[in-house]
């Protein structure tokens, strides 16, 4: 058995649209933010699913909403870790 493209982690979903929607594409580079990306998903639970879909029609507004909430802490965890370890560096 193979694993389909289409199985994926919906946590990924949600840290790339926080990054989007804080524009911390513009602020930070492809390196420094496939790092964060990777600090991130670490902190966090797996959530795979196939489709979207699925997601958006049975997740409770209530688990979305924390979920949410977990990806922010986590980034802001991840920012704060980065940002030490380059003045530490420096």
């Amino acid at each position: 058995m193979q694993m389909s493209d289409d199985i994926h982690n919906y946590y990924e979903k949600l840290v790339i649209d926080y990054i989007n929607a804080h524009k911390l594409d513009q602020k930070f580079d492809y390196e420094f933010l496939s790092d964060l990306c990777c600090i991130v998903l670490n902190q966090l639970p797996s959530k795979y699913i196939r489709h979207e879909v699925d997601m958006a029609f049975y997740l409770p507004a209530a688990e979305r909403f924390e979920m949410e909430m977990n990806v922010r802490e986590s980034i802001e965890r991840a920012l704060e870790f980065m940002s030490s370890r380059e003045r530490r560096d420096q």
